[in-house]
C-alpha cells in the first residue's frame, strides 16, 4: 500500500481539542514533526481535518 507523508507547518496551540487529537493521532506533536503513513481513507480524512495546519508531501 502507497504511504504519504505529512508535516505539521502551523502551530497547535490554535486548534480545538479535536483537531489537536487528529494531530495526536498522526503522530504529529511538535511543529515542523512529519510523519509517515499509509495512505488509506481513514488517514486522509484526518488529513482533511486538519488540512490548514498540516502540509502533505
Amino acid at each position: 500500500m502507497s504511504k504519504i507523508r505529512v508535516k505539521l507547518v502551523r502551530s497547535r496551540i490554535q486548534a480545538d481539542k479535536r483537531q489537536a487529537a487528529v494531530l495526536d493521532g498522526l503522530n504529529l506533536k511538535k511543529l515542523n514533526a512529519e510523519s509517515e503513513l499509509e495512505d488509506t481513507p481513514a488517514v486522509r480524512g484526518m488529513v482533511a481535518k486538519v488540512q490548514h495546519l498540516v502540509k502533505v508531501l
